[in-house]
């Protein structure tokens, strides 16, 4: 089984005392390739000093988080164009918008994404977006975008059919993770309805842990789970998800 996770935060400070264990239990549960998502300038050395110890294993994104977006969002912005410009990236990531804790900075939030959108546009690079409590809103930011041939990853999808076709008609695809196993999420029945085509599996690790595990740190070990929940959404083997997603993974992220 190879699979890949496509938005892990295993630089954070959650996995300082066992990373190299948590990297093992991953290999050995088929997980391949993971790839780091940006947050901002805080976690860019222990990011970037990641991709440099596993190298062939972890790749590196850049990119400001809707929710670091505040009043000193354009120097943040202008150290994520400086990487950019010096050093190559998986993906501009993970950028968006997120009204859910703080709506203080909206149209902050909205001129950091846009800005961060043109520049995958300038260096030929997917996006991988976080949205919540903003879902619409975001896929409105992003239409104009994805008509210049912008493509990428909404990552954590949790939301209702209607949502997902209209992401999947821009081209983009679905971050499936641990929300799977949640009973009252009720994505199970949407994805049904989703070919696999649009879909690839994360971890979102440390966050979002999958059942039977949730409460507890998440980690890429547990994207097996997923693989297997969708699985058995589908009525399909775990080889066919593995298969797939990896696919789609390695399409999306030019491999």
């Amino acid at each position: 089984m190879r699979l890949i996770d496509t938005h892990c935060h295993l630089y954070l400070e959650d996995f300082s005392k066992d990373l190299d264990e948590v990297m093992q239990r991953a290999i050995d549960a088929g997980v391949e390739k993971f790839f780091l998502p940006a947050i901002d300038s805080l976690v860019i050395d222990d990011l970037l000093g990641m991709e440099k110890k596993f190298p062939g294993r972890c790749f590196a994104m850049m990119g400001l988080h809707p929710c670091s977006v505040k009043e000193d969002f354009k120097t943040e912005l202008q150290l994520v164009n400086e990487y950019i410009n010096k050093r190559s990236f998986a993906a501009v990531g993970e950028i968006g918008l997120d009204f859910y804790w703080n709506t203080t900075f909206v149209n902050q939030q909205y001129e950091a994404f846009e800005m961060q959108m043109n520049r995958a546009l300038e260096k030929n690079l997917p996006v991988v977006i976080h949205t919540r409590n903003a879902m619409q809103e975001t896929i409105n930011a992003v239409r104009s975008f994805a008509a210049k041939n912008l493509t990428g990853i909404f990552h954590c999808f949790g939301d209702g059919y209607e949502m997902a076709a209209q992401i999947i008609d821009m081209g983009f695809y679905l971050g499936i993770g641990g929300v799977l196993t949640y009973k009252k999420s009720g994505l199970d029945s949407v994805i049904k309805n989703i070919d696999l085509k649009h879909i690839v599996l994360e971890t979102d690790a440390p966050y979002l842990t999958p059942v039977p595990f949730r409460g507890k740190r998440n980690e890429s070990s547990y994207l097996k789970i997923i693989a297997t929940k969708l699985a058995e959404v589908k009525n399909i083997s775990v080889e066919e998800i593995s298969d797939v997603t990896t696919q789609n993974a390695e399409k999306i992220f030019g491999w």
